[in-house]
């Protein structure tokens, strides 16, 4: 499904960045997201050339994108702007905003193991260890910032895909692909001012899991 040609910000709820902060929990480990009834929106951060293909071809590939490496998925839009820089950095000048449906979504989360050793999830570390090697997903829950850069006290999830699950992910999951690098670049602009009065994202909710075997340090 190729995005319609309105723009990102006329196509999705947005909501003023203070209202995002006395709704969201302060505290916690929960996929934050947003979504529709059927999807969830990841996003991703790329050079111009790999951005350009994923656009005009709806899905990860080109001579400049390399299905033999781990591939980062982040659902939290302030995550992606600090690992970004605000589409900034080097080789991450360009947001790409990738719907995809939540069933789909699930079949990724089951598939994880957490980066890091969790206790109250397995029974010891070297059995971690054996999964994490063996898994073609992971998961990492780190500090979420606000958009200043500063750390918060809520982790945000990022989730690494390689092999077979990101073939199937960027060459069969994905619904639509947009980049909404002009509106990161616009909001910058508020972020940059000190006018968080001004500044606007996707209206995200806590992602509420459905697969009972997706285990993932959800608290």
């Amino acid at each position: 499904m190729i995005p319609s040609q309105l723009s990102f910000s006329k196509r999705i709820r947005l909501e003023n960045y203070q209202d995002y902060v006395n709704r969201i929990p302060k505290n916690g480990t929960n996929i934050i997201a947003y979504q529709t009834d059927e999807h969830i929106v990841l996003y991703q951060a790329y050079k111009n050339s790999i951005a350009r293909y994923a656009v005009e071809n709806q899905k990860l590939g080109g001579t400049s994108f390399s299905y033999d490496r781990m591939s980062w998925l982040k659902p939290n839009y302030l995550w992606m702007m600090y690992r970004s820089g605000w589409a900034t950095k080097e080789n991450q000048e360009r947001i790409l905003a990738i719907r995809i449906l939540k069933s789909d979504w699930e079949l990724i989360l089951e598939k994880a193991v957490l980066s890091n050793f969790n206790k109250n999830l397995y029974d010891n570390h070297e059995g971690w260890k054996t999964e994490l090697n063996q898994s073609e997903v992971r998961i990492q829950w780190d500090p979420d910032h606000d958009p200043y850069g500063n750390k918060l006290d809520r982790r945000a999830i990022q989730i690494g895909i390689k092999g077979e699950t990101l073939k199937l992910f960027g060459q069969g999951m994905i619904k639509s692909i947009e980049d909404i690098t002009p509106f990161v670049r616009k909001q910058k602009l508020y972020v940059d001012l000190d006018d968080l009065e001004n500044l606007e994202l996707p209206r995200e909710e806590i992602y509420k899991v459905n697969n009972e075997n997706i285990n993932i340090g959800i608290e």
